[in-house]
């Protein structure tokens, strides 16, 4: 059946045209030189993300050939969906949006510093798609307006003006000599390690998971995609029955499922895109009617709040910390 999938939307893919005309605004849709753009903002704002060709096979021409798609390897998961305990800084909100079902956005409270806010939304084929989008919309700019993207960018180049102004005075540096009268004081790291008892072993022992994930351009909805392959505490690969132990229950088997990458000879689990334009139109109009903002959303800036929006349907795949933004 996979197999059948697959030719089907391989064959959809190659017959649908590649977006020449910038839609961001209007659709919510990228074009692949927009990707490109938005890839590089992501690559510059943090290194651990970077391009790749894949299977020289399957490159796309509408893409360089050394920017097919975009990684980042050895992200952490640290404990599974199940395993997650809400408390009053983890809550759930339910938010009702006309024509639509209720959706749930899981940790509604919890404050930026870190943690990528979570933006949730049903992504069930038969509910409204424009009032779904609207709902997702809304959570989603709560986590734009903390996200200050346009006020990092002026701290950081502030940040490169005021770094000459750190270097101290040779003169203001003690010499050795100034500490003759100290003394030594035993290094931790030199004592006999301490061997582990009964006690340290067994429910304390965290087994961590680590994720690859990968953003590729699908042509076909003109959005980018998420595509994750995990491994074990042992670095063996994970089977697809434990990946969904790390997706939300709302989206397992429903809008993650098991696919074969577009660039790379292996089947990976990913989230599919039907919603993301209509997502991403949302925040953009959102924004721009924002009294208080002097810019709007730009569009490299697009791969930043796509993996804030992810993170609803991977809670606990803690890739937040490889965004500076």
């Amino acid at each position: 059946m996979n197999s059948v999938q697959n030719i089907f939307f391989g064959i959809r893919e190659y017959l649908s045209p590649v977006l020449k005309n910038s839609k961001f605004k209007e659709t919510g849709c990228i074009t692949p030189e927009e990707f490109e753009a938005a890839g590089d903002f992501l690559v510059y704002k943090c290194p651990t993300w970077s391009w790749e060709g894949g299977e020289p096979s399957k490159k796309r021409d509408y893409l360089h050939t050394d920017k097919q798609f975009l990684i980042t390897r050895n992200v952490p998961c640290l404990r599974r969906v199940k395993q997650m305990e809400y408390t009053d800084e983890d809550a759930e909100t339910q938010i009702e949006s006309d024509g639509a079902d209720a959706w749930v956005m899981s940790h509604s409270s919890r404050v930026s510093g870190g943690p990528i806010e979570e933006i949730a939304g049903s992504m069930d084929e038969d509910e409204d798609e424009e009032a779904e989008a609207e709902a997702q919309a809304k959570v989603a700019l709560k986590a734009m307006e903390r996200l200050n993207l346009q006020d990092q960018l002026r701290a950081d180049q502030d940040q490169d003006d005021d770094d000459d102004g750190d270097i101290p005075d040779m003169d203001d540096i003690p010499d050795m000599d100034d500490f003759d009268d100290m003394e030594e004081e035993a290094d931790p790291a030199t004592l006999a390690p301490k061997a582990p008892t009964e006690a340290d072993r067994g429910d304390k022992i965290l087994n961590v998971r680590t994720y690859d994930v990968f953003i590729t351009y699908d042509k076909y909805y003109q959005t980018p995609r998420m595509w994750l392959f995990g491994y074990d505490e042992h670095r063996r690969p994970l089977v697809s029955s434990q990946i969904f132990e790390d997706v939300s229950q709302d989206y397992a088997k429903k809008t993650v499922t098991i696919e074969t990458h577009p660039h790379l000879n292996m089947s990976l689990a990913s989230i599919h895109p039907c919603r993301h334009g209509a997502v991403m139109k949302k925040i953009i109009e959102k924004v721009a009617n924002d009294e208080g903002k002097e810019e709007p959303v730009r569009v490299d800036q697009y791969l930043i709040i796509f993996l804030k929006f992810m993170s609803s349907v991977v809670p606990t795949i803690d890739y937040d910390n490889t965004i500076s933004a």
